[in-house]
């Protein structure tokens, strides 16, 4: 297994690009009341850069491997889903969740089914349908349903994406506990996000919702160099 610091050496220089970027969207802090193309480009730009973090892998790795392709499809869908959400307030909301909803869907696929782990699923079942009922009463209209289907997607790849870790056997990659900690900081942000719309104000909403959305992004597009821990591995011995 490649270590932590093996990881932050290769890794880490490709990454700036992408927190210089999300620097710049909390230190300009847009107003939302007034949405333009340059403040859907500032939301963006974190995620534009790690288009360019997977991109710098090579085209090769990118062919190569599915799931890397897949997060990357992913990471184009999030920005669309972005854009979208700055035009929330003139009605574009359920097209963001649409993308966003496809953007599951597809890390899903990157994840696997393997391990199944039953468990997990049952726990992320539990706080999906937990989330469902303590939302339902505040919803309505389409809402009802495509808040519905959206919470079983996210808590979908969510499940998928914890599974994977199996620390009681040792059997984990750092990767592997990166895209356990993404789909987890992606269902606080989502949540979040439901919460204010639908139920009530939560305290510095907007600030928690992006934290841990760039977090996330960031931490499920590391998950997609996993396939080159193995290259490496297997060059060394």
């Amino acid at each position: 297994m490649v270590s932590p610091v093996t990881v932050v050496k290769s890794e880490g220089p490709k990454l700036v690009p992408f927190f210089k970027a999300t620097c710049v969207y909390f230190v300009l802090w847009l107003p939302t009341s007034s949405p333009s193309w340059f403040s859907a480009l500032i939301k963006c730009l974190p995620i534009f850069c790690l288009w360019v973090f997977l991109l710098a892998h090579g085209f090769s790795f990118l062919g190569e491997h599915s799931n890397a392709r897949k997060i990357l499809a992913g990471l184009i869908f999030s920005s669309l889903g972005d854009a979208f959400l700055i035009w929330q307030e003139q009605g574009y909301f359920s097209h963001g969740l649409l993308m966003f909803a496809i953007t599951h869907i597809l890390y899903s696929s990157a994840f696997g089914m393997k391990p199944l782990n039953l468990q997990a699923g049952l726990v992320i079942g539990a706080v999906s349908t937990l989330s469902y009922i303590l939302l339902y009463p505040y919803l309505s209209g389409p809402f009802t349903y495509l808040v519905a289907v959206y919470i079983a997607l996210i808590g979908f790849m969510g499940w998928r994406a914890i599974a994977g870790v199996q620390l009681a056997n040792d059997l984990w990659t750092w990767t592997k506990l990166s895209a356990c900690l993404g789909a987890m900081l992606f269902m606080v942000s989502d949540l979040t996000i439901a919460v204010n719309k639908f139920c009530f104000p939560v305290p510095h909403s907007r600030a928690i919702i992006m934290a841990t959305y760039y977090a996330a992004q960031m931490l499920i597009a590391l998950s997609a160099v996993e396939c080159q821990d193995a290259v490496v591995a297997r060059k060394r011995t």
